[in-house]
């Protein structure tokens, strides 16, 4: 099984080659960063045949502020011409607005010092690769890098085999392993219908007011066609406009599999409760398979600004067959106005729907933290 890994599975020996690329200095020198000029994108890990990516790590140094959103991860399997992983450097390592926080999940992490040290452990089998870096910063990037990865027999992993073989005893199983995908979208200013203030006086009226029985509305977080499992998201929530508190958690999630019809199957009941926490959490917290990474709010306005939570389906990762549609509302009934991106990761066989094009480099920009909102 090609990239199995546990504590029980350590003791059986696989048959691969254990490859490692790097920024080391090749000079036998201390110069073991890469410079990568504004404008420039550099390569970083290519394989011509197949393999396995079990880790990355990456840190890295540009005097200038909100760089890792200017920063793009790109990654290419199997001699694809548009990517199937795109997103800025930060969102795809776990947390997004341009911030490094300390943190430990499962497949993503942020570790001293200051979270300046970026590690991913999302496995990433492939027939061929290539992992790009490009800088959009206006100076000169300094990046250090590990990419781990399998070196595999050639032809263990056909790249365009049947989909599926036929066991007598576990019905139709997958010919191969899936492909990784990762994509970061944003909403700057979602299209919230509420135009007063919240209060113990008009806030029930005002959740019966628009009942939502559609997700057309919601913020998408992944909208992706084939086959495949959808293991998880980072959102990113900055609340900047103010009507009563503000609470941004009163939006469900909603994910529809294979275009079935209204009411999804997997339908929740708050952004709090999808991100395994509850009761309008206030503080950070992180888990193996959730947590709450940036929490910016005060005693006034408990939700002001900067958040961050992540969900990883990998004990439960959610399959479909042709297609998934994940999203959730901006406030009960998309009713809020605030700024959403996230970045969504999931596994399918090739091909994949193409991404839309990224946003540009301002486009991408965190929000200013104002100190006075409206």
């Amino acid at each position: 099984m090609l990239g199995t890994s546990s504590l029980a599975s350590l003791p059986y020996l696989r048959s691969y080659k254990s490859r490692r690329a790097s920024s080391y200095d090749t000079a036998g020198n201390n110069k073991d960063s890469w410079d990568i000029e504004p404008g420039q994108t550099s390569t970083i890990f290519e394989s011509p045949s197949p393999g396995c990516v079990k880790h990355v790590w990456v840190t890295m140094w540009v005097d200038e502020p909100h760089f890792l959103r200017k920063i793009i991860l790109r990654a290419y399997w199997d001699g694809e011409e548009h990517p199937s992983i795109e997103a800025p450097i930060g969102d795809f390592f776990g947390i997004g607005h341009g911030l490094m926080r300390n943190f430990v999940s499962a497949p993503l992490q942020m570790s001293p010092q200051e979270g300046r040290s970026f590690n991913c452990w999302w496995p990433m089998p492939f027939d061929s690769a290539r992992i790009s870096i490009e800088n959009e910063c206006e100076k000169k990037l300094m990046l250090y890098f590990y990419v781990d990865w399998e070196d595999c027999n050639a032809g263990i992993l056909p790249a365009n085999p049947e989909p599926y073989e036929q066991s007598a005893d576990a019905g139709r199983m997958p010919a191969l392993p899936a492909r990784f995908h990762a994509q970061w979208r944003r909403e700057g200013c979602t299209e919230g219908w509420l135009t007063e203030r919240l209060n113990n006086d008009n806030i029930e009226e005002i959740w019966s007011r628009k009942p939502n029985l559609t997700d057309a509305d919601n913020y998408l977080i992944l909208e992706a066609e084939g086959d495949g499992i959808y293991v998880g998201c980072n959102l990113n929530v900055d609340c900047f406009q103010r009507q009563g508190n503000d609470w941004y958690g009163e939006g469900d999630d909603m994910i529809v599999i294979d275009g079935e019809p209204w009411p999804p199957r997997l339908h929740g009941t708050g952004t709090e409760d999808y991100f395994g926490t509850a009761f309008c959490p206030r503080e950070v917290y992180h888990a193996p398979y959730h947590g709450l990474t940036v929490y910016s709010g005060n005693s006034d306005w408990p939700w002001k600004g900067k958040n961050s939570l992540y969900r990883y389906h990998i004990e439960d990762p959610i399959r479909f067959e042709k297609s998934i549609r994940v999203s959730i509302e901006h406030g009960h009934a998309n009713k809020l106005s605030n700024d959403y991106s996230s970045t969504a990761y999931w596994y399918q066989l090739e091909p994949h729907k193409r991404f839309a094009p990224l946003l540009g480099v301002m486009e991408r920009l965190p929000r200013h933290n104002e100190p006075e909102f409206p």
